[in-house]
């Protein structure tokens, strides 16, 4: 069993900057396919940033060039880089984990952008 836990959401103002951190704990084997989603309040989840096959990367048009996503493999953790942040990227933020093809998610973390 896998298990996936975000940190480091928190309120921001607009323009700021925040970095969140998710590890997946729970298995010997280094997991490959980690990313980032997040839901604002009325919408459906949405993909934020993840990692593909290899050290491949994705991102949402609307966070290209403001948002990184980093990795450390040896323990299975991945960063979530955000700057010049704005209002609409508030959202809870969720790490989504797949481990042997079952996708695993973690609790969430509040991003607010306000001032």
């Amino acid at each position: 069993q896998v298990q996936v836990v975000e940190s480091g959401g928190g309120l921001v103002q607009p323009g700021g900057s925040l970095r969140l951190s998710c590890t997946a704990s729970g298995s010997h084997f280094r997991i490959v396919n980690m990313g980032w989603y997040r839901q604002a309040p009325g919408k459906q989840r949405e993909l934020v940033a993840t990692f593909t096959s290899g050290e491949s990367t994705s991102y949402a048009d609307s966070v290209r060039g403001r948002f990184t996503i980093s990795r450390d493999n040896a323990k299975n953790t991945v960063y979530l880089q955000m700057s010049s942040l704005k209002a609409e990227d508030t959202a809870v933020y969720y790490c989504n984990a797949v481990f042997r093809s079952v996708a695993y998610w973690g609790q969430g973390t509040q991003v607010t952008v306000s001032s």
